[in-house]
């Protein structure tokens, strides 16, 4: 089940002896950079979570889409924290790999995160797995021949000691001739000794063999001599063992591992859509209010409109998704933790093979759920370059949160009576986009991107219980990236369409001007004497001048810049079924697709808010400019329905595609390729059904 490094072929080892590289010392000798190795899977983020905490940012590469955390740490005796770099984990440094690469020309020197000095890191930092350190020597021995300052951090010794495996810390220190600390990320302990032990980090006094033969002969003999007893996984002898291989039986299993994966699937995805909720409503109501506010009490005009329908609306729009995107992220992350996710990627493996996609796109695919930007970002643990270029392609076909809104006004138009039939119908559109997703990756891989995928060298962690510290750390991590990456890009497409929607003015239409008239002739009429009381009266009138302002809406949206686009590319959509209003909404989309519900609650209704009272029967009611036709017709709605599900209307996903796949030339691709499918499948759908 799982694959080990020395499948791929490494590159050539350097000599015996190698002399340490030269680094620019601080003129005190304080210690400024340290670098943060390790395996997958053996603890690196929890132990960096631990010693940093949130004193941390998240930096690319120069020229690279690999990430880099780098923290602060702050040692004792120095008046400047330390940056600790995160380095991605890898079996080897010797090994023909995007992140094996990496970590080479940081040790070298010659790389480092954008923003940070170049050098040779003043001290590494290498984290062992306690349960499993002949694997984790390997690495370990890699590293020690360069000769830096180095610290060595035995992690998961509880796991160990539940295994039976004791590990000598002065003997392992004697062996690797370098400092040793024993620790446990997860619950805090061993860390204030592994501070201690970076304020002075030694230059290795011993040199593993270069040759891969003689440094897996030396990672056994080390370890034989650093474990005080060998007992567990080891011999395979204890009860924990033999309970991890029953639950793989089940959890790695062709048929119950698939089951197993729906079934926690099904319970985290309906975690987010019901938690969310109440997060997500107060974030609606707050910038509702806030929107309403600044139309209170600014000036009225252009700056008034641009704060509240522009900036507001916009910041609002970024987020009113982030409780469901932290949600994800969070439950991912406890997945993560427990070394389920692991093999929830096996098992996904055989499934996504034959599509041309590694088990590596799980996660990608997964978090593209929530949002696509995430899921596109995420796509850089993939090794192979061709793997990852058709994951980021066909992440967006995922259903994101902001399509949610469409297929519920959509299925309730379809099946307003039937909330059954609706539900099939929604479930239905995830299940469309998926599929149109793998198939899409099935084809991109046998043409532009054809070639064998590398096998997937995938380790098994042990299970273990999730630190909640490192799953809230990781969640506002990766909140913190979605909205500095994805928020300003959606701030600034909402700003330019509510400036395409607004503009320009134009004066009242004639039906308002006569709705107006009977307001000041019913004023002028009324007498006390009539019967109708004042506040009758009052609540007349109000309903008179709401009339007013929604004809007055439709009228502005209708001839602003963004109705006479909806106007000039309609007879594009008319295939589809789309008259001039729905074709408003496919443009308006492009911001953020559940706009298209804003934009057919006010072209038809009149007003902003699609939950106010008859927005569903106006909408449903509509019909177009012959005044009989309805617009929602059967075939219309599954026409409108398949074709956001399978189209691209999102710019901040465009943007994100063009900067992880290096070119603005792949975000072309998907934009076409996406709506294409989309065009030509609503297009087949209207015209069988119509």
């Amino acid at each position: 089940m799982s694959s080990s490094p020395r499948e791929f072929q490494p590159r050539a080892q350097s000599p015996e002896g190698v002399a340490p590289p030269q680094r620019d010392q601080s003129p005190d000798g304080s210690i400024r950079s340290i670098a943060l190795l390790g395996n997958p899977n053996t603890g690196k983020t929890t132990l960096f979570n631990r010693l940093c905490g949130l004193r941390h940012k998240t930096s690319n590469f120069p020229g690279t889409t690999q990430e880099a955390r780098i923290g602060a740490l702050k040692l004792a005796d120095q008046a400047e924290p330390a940056h600790l770099i995160d380095l991605p984990g890898i079996y080897s440094i010797e090994l023909d790999q995007h992140e094996s690469r990496t970590c080479r020309e940081v040790l070298d020197g010659s790389l480092a995160p954008k923003g940070e000095p170049m050098g040779v890191p003043d001290a590494v930092l290498i984290v062992l797995d306690a349960t499993n350190l002949p694997r984790n020597l390997l690495l370990a021995g890699e590293v020690l021949r360069r000769r830096l300052p180095t610290v060595i951090a035995v992690n998961m010794i509880d796991l160990a000691a539940k295994r039976g495996i004791a590990i000598d810390a002065a003997s392992l220190s004697r062996e690797l001739g370098c400092p040793v600390v024993l620790c446990c990320a997860r619950r805090g302990q061993g860390l204030d000794e592994l501070r201690k032990a970076l304020e002075h980090p030694l230059i290795p006094n011993r040199t593993p063999p270069g040759q891969q033969d003689l440094l897996e002969r030396w990672a056994d003999d080390v370890y034989v001599a650093a474990a005080g007893s060998r007992s567990g996984p080891a011999t395979g002898g204890n009860g924990s063992a033999r309970w991890t291989d029953r639950l793989d039986r089940v959890l790695a299993h062709p048929v119950l591992g698939l089951v197993s994966f729906l079934a926690i699937m099904g319970a985290l995805f309906w975690s987010i859509f019901s938690l969310a909720t109440i997060p997500m409503d107060l974030i609606d109501h707050l910038f509702a209010s806030l929107s309403r506010a600044a139309d209170a009490n600014l000036p009225p005009g252009m700056l008034s409109e641009l704060i509240s329908k522009g900036v507001i609306t916009g910041i609002g729009a970024t987020l009113i998704f982030l409780p469901q995107i932290c949600l994800l992220f969070f439950l991912i992350a406890i997945l993560e933790d427990t070394g389920y996710l692991a093999r929830a990627a096996f098992v996904v493996d055989r499934w996504l093979r034959p599509f041309g996609l590694p088990g590596h796109a799980f996660v990608p695919l997964l978090s593209s759920h929530a949002c696509a930007l995430p899921g596109i970002m995420a796509c850089r643990g993939i090794p192979d370059r061709r793997d990852r270029l058709a994951t980021i392609l066909v992440a967006p076909f995922m259903t994101c949160s902001a399509r949610i809104p469409v297929y519920v006004l959509l299925t309730t138009l379809l099946y307003r009576d039937r909330p059954i039939m609706a539900a099939v119908a929604f479930i239905g559109c995830y299940v469309v986009g998926a599929a149109a997703g793998l198939f899409s990756a099935l084809i991109v891989r046998r043409t532009i991107l054809r070639g064998k995928s590398r096998p997937m060298a995938l380790e098994l962690p042990s299970y273990k219980l999730p630190s909640l510290r490192t799953a809230f750390l990781t969640t506002w991590d990766r909140g913190l990236v979605f909205v500095k990456s994805a928020g300003t890009n959606i701030l600034a497409i909402c700003v330019v369409l509510w400036w395409l929607s607004s503009f320009p003015k134009v004066a009242p239409p004639p039906e308002s001007v006569q709705v107006h008239q009977q307001i000041v002739d019913t004023l002028q009429n009324w007498r006390e004497s009539s019967g109708i009381t004042p506040e009758e009266m009052r609540a007349k009138i109000e309903g008179m001048r709401q009339e007013a302002e929604r004809i007055e809406a439709r009228h502005a949206l209708e001839e602003s810049f963004a109705g006479q686009l909806g106007k000039a590319i309609q007879p594009v959509f008319a295939p589809l079924g789309f008259d001039w209003r729905l074709s408003i909404g496919v443009v308006t989309s492009f911001a953020a697709r559940e706009v298209f519900v804003s934009t057919m609650a006010v072209t038809i209704a009149g007003t902003e808010d699609a939950d106010a009272p008859g927005v569903l029967d106006a909408v449903a009611s509509a019909t177009r400019s012959d005044g009989k036709t309805p617009i929602f017709t059967p075939a219309v709605c599954w026409s409108l329905l398949i074709y956001y599900v399978l189209a691209m209307q999102c710019l901040p996903t465009l943007a994100v595609t063009a900067r992880e796949s290096g070119s603005a030339r792949w975000a072309l691709l998907q934009l076409v390729w996406m709506c294409g499918v989309a065009y030509i499948s609503a297009l087949i759908v209207f015209q069988v059904l119509a």
